[in-house]
């Protein structure tokens, strides 16, 4: 176990990293309220200036990353088991896969799954002419793109590192046992403090963007219901102070079991939703966009993943892409720390394909349905949604379950989507504090009470300031900024797991020989010397003796 205080205020966290995450947490939080105008204008500004950085920084990272974890579910280390060799995935692939798909669901999806292909659909670098219909194609293979596989790449890949050095080297599922196969045990030390560190920040970034698009979210969905204004600063204000004081008595409490229940009720409420669009919406119309969305995603997938808007003016690549990449990175420790958690047991292999796929299809489904319920609504002049998305982005998806016939599935259908969102605040809260405090503890699972409180309120004072000091633009340049050091300690990280997969032999099976790793296509033309036999293995003299007389050998790769 890594260095943790034994006793004072921060017993059981890091001594080093959890006072200056504090402090630098408050300070950004006391500025932003004594100097709002300061806040936005040095977060607008940096974003401002480090946007030719990262327009082609953060395509060419989040390219490597999902390249890097597509090689390490097929390629020579796929059969590398997360935990012992002899070790069996400690949930069943069900459970493990209905984990997956509560990981795949959450706020920014309730936000963005009408308001982005719509803002697409008014305009985008790719559009050639006015053509409506190739306008919609495009505006969902463009969503679909910044919430695929390369999402999901990132995450699986922060996920995989944690779950390799946890379970498999028995370090602590900590972000600085990557580095240890690099520094050894300098790990201890200031370099494995200032991993820890920037993570944190990253983390309480990415999840106060998440919390604040949710609120003004749901402030509107409320308003819209009980027929109140919305858009204040003093309602924003209320439902952030609820939703902190929710989540922080759901935590102290230990209530574990109403927060899964909760997260139970999001699975079944989100089918709800997606069910009712497909009964009562345009039905063929929204399976039809779906596999359609699906293979335009996949063959522009390879050019748009290392699109960096270099010959096109305007700002759109700035505004969408650059902010996904950056928003991805930060919440890369919050998903990728609970998909370790969940994934003990499974190889390389099955992790990434489940990791990857499972989410992502999940993803299609629910921007199809949703956003493609608004396109159609758009083109068939049924609603002016993309006039609503440029004057409101929070009343958009409202504004798309309304064109729903009859009237009372309209209804029902905000009332639900408020629901949801509220649901998913709560649990997206609750989860955040308890991660935060995980990582500066080093992976450990218990936690201190007055901790879980400390971060419940600066997680709360963070999202409220942000909101205040300028809403949108600040919560969007604030994740951007906050990612940047983080993207660096990722490439930190995968190089120590290259280093750490370099002592690691090829997990042995029943019937397979036990061979140092090799790609697919290096398979080699004879048995190397040092080829090893798995003692267990049926028919290895049978093997051997059909080898030996010219027939070939059924176990050798």
């Amino acid at each position: 176990m890594y260095n943790v205080a034994t006793r004072g205020p921060f017993k059981g966290l890091n001594p080093r990293v959890a006072p200056v995450a504090v402090a630098g947490v408050l300070s950004i939080t006391g500025l932003a309220v004594y100097r709002p105008a300061v806040i936005e204008r040095l977060v607008v500004g940096s974003r401002d200036q480090l946007t030719p950085l990262l327009e082609w920084y953060y395509v060419a990272l989040m390219a490597y990353f999902l390249a890097m974890v597509i090689w390490l579910g097929t390629g020579r280390y796929k059969n590398i088991r997360l935990g012992r060799d002899d070790e069996v995935p400690e949930f069943t692939t069900l459970s493990w896969l209905a984990m997956l798909f509560a990981a795949g669901m959450g706020v920014g999806l309730l936000f963005w799954a009408v308001a982005e292909p719509l803002s697409h659909y008014r305009g985008n670098p790719f559009l050639s002419g006015a053509d409506s219909s190739a306008a919609a194609d495009l505006s969902m293979v463009l969503t679909y793109f910044h919430w695929g596989l390369s999402a999901w790449g990132v995450f699986a890949l922060l996920a995989l590192i944690l779950a390799y050095f946890g379970y498999r080297k028995g370090q602590p599922l900590a972000l600085r046992s990557a580095l240890h196969p690099l520094l050894g045990k300098h790990t201890h030390g200031w370099a494995g403090d200032l991993v820890d560190l920037l993570a944190i920040l990253a983390t309480v970034f990415g999840i106060v963007t998440t919390l604040g698009l949710g609120i003004k979210q749901l402030e509107t969905g409320l308003g819209l219901m009980l027929g109140f204004d919305y858009g204040g600063a003093g309602m924003e204000l209320f439902l952030t102070g609820l939703l902190t004081l929710v989540a922080i008595i759901s935590v102290i409490t230990g209530v574990h079991v109403g927060i899964q229940r909760v997260s139970q009720a999001n699975l079944w409420l989100s089918l709800a939703l997606l069910l009712l669009l497909l009964i009562w919406g345009p039905t063929h119309y929204l399976l039809a966009l779906v596999v359609q969305s699906t293979g335009g995603y996949l063959q522009n997938l390879m050019s748009l993943s290392f699109y960096t808007h270099a010959n096109q003016p305007g700002d759109w690549h700035q505004v969408w892409t650059v902010f996904y990449w950056g928003w991805w990175l930060a919440w890369a420790p919050f998903v990728g720390l609970f998909i370790a958690r969940i994934s003990r047991g499974r190889t390389l292999r099955e992790f990434v394909m489940g990791v990857l796929l499972v989410p992502t299809l999940i993803t299609f489904v629910w921007l199809g349905l949703l956003g493609g319920t608004a396109l159609h609504a758009e083109t068939s002049g049924l609603a002016a949604i993309a006039d609503i998305v440029a004057e409101d982005i929070t009343r958009a998806t409202f504004a798309t379950l309304a064109t729903l016939e009859p009237a009372g599935i309209a209804r029902a259908g905000g009332i639900l989507i408020t629901i949801l969102i509220a649901t998913y605040l709560v649990t997206s809260a609750n989860a955040g504090i308890v991660v935060i405090n995980t990582l500066l503890a080093h992976g450990a699972i218990e936690h201190r009470r007055g901790h879980l409180i400390l971060w419940g309120l600066a997680i709360g004072l963070v999202t409220a300031v942000l909101l205040l000091a300028g809403g949108l633009e600040v919560l969007q340049g604030a994740v951007i900024m906050a990612a940047l050091p983080f993207s660096l300690v990722m490439l930190v990280m995968v190089a120590g797991l290259l280093r750490g997969l370099k002592d690691d032999r090829y997990a042995p099976r029943p019937g397979e020989y036990r061979i140092l790793p090799v790609e697919p296509w290096q398979v080699p033309d004879r048995l190397p010397e040092d080829y090893e036999v798995d003692d267990d293995a049926p028919l290895a003299e049978e093997s051997d003796a059909m080898e030996a007389a010219g027939q070939g050998n059924p176990h050798k790769p």
